[in-house]
């Protein structure tokens, strides 16, 4: 899962992004208003935590920012503002939820994981496609009732692939997906096939039809036809 920390002050920043690469989450950061309405312009993330009192800008106009170009990034806002007023115009302006600062770390993750099973599992931490069942809590992957063992890579990637089921997704969405912005300064997609090579064999060694199917000129779709 790809996160968006945009918060100016930097150590704080830098203990979210160590506790939450601890969780398994790849993150990046801004710290003003306009680098970070460049990242949001230019990626997707699975959610964005959301200083709202930042330099060059306010936190609320980047969630108007989203909301006018159709981006379907979830938010969680971090703020100190903590009165009733800041927190109903951080929801009504479009934020998934709301925590005030101080705040512990693991209530952080707690709301960010929150966010993330209702946006795309509908709340729950199993996620089934026929065979495959994925706990996203514990990040273990059953095929027929049976553990398999992926690389941390393969998981986010056969996560990804079924959360995006039956929809057509390039090769550049899944290289961003799984390695942020670090994949600007790659000069091609060799490492991603490679993955999705090991992912394929890995499901077809436990008896899974060809669920990844390469899109001619466009890039992958997991679908069963």
């Amino acid at each position: 899962m790809k996160i968006l920390i945009i918060e100016d002050e930097q150590d704080l920043s830098k203990s979210i992004v160590s506790y939450l690469k601890e969780q398994g989450y790849l993150c990046e950061t801004a710290f003003d208003y306009y680098s970070a309405t460049e990242k949001i312009g230019l990626y997707d993330y699975d959610c964005i935590l959301l200083d709202i009192t930042l330099p060059g800008g306010s936190g609320l106009d980047l969630l108007k920012y989203l909301k006018a170009n159709k981006k379907s990034d979830a938010v969680l806002i971090i703020s100190a503002k903590n009165s009733l007023d800041d927190k109903i115009d951080g929801l009504q302006s479009g934020a998934d939820d709301y925590l005030a600062k101080p705040f512990h770390l693991a209530e952080l993750s707690a709301r960010l994981a929150a966010i993330i099973r209702r946006r795309n599992f509908n709340g729950s931490t199993l996620i089934e496609f026929n065979e495959i069942t994925i706990d996203t809590s514990a990040k273990i992957v059953f095929i027929q009732n049976e553990a398999i063992e992926l690389t941390k890579k393969e998981y986010e990637l056969l996560l990804y692939f079924i959360i995006n089921k039956k929809r057509v997704i390039s090769k550049n969405a899944i290289a961003e997906h799984l390695w942020g912005d670090e994949i600007d300064m790659v000069d091609n997609f060799d490492f991603l096939y490679t993955h999705i090579k090991n992912l394929r064999k890995k499901l077809d060694e436990r008896g899974c039809p060809e669920y990844i199917k390469s899109v001619y000129g466009m890039g992958y779709k997991f679908s069963e036809l």
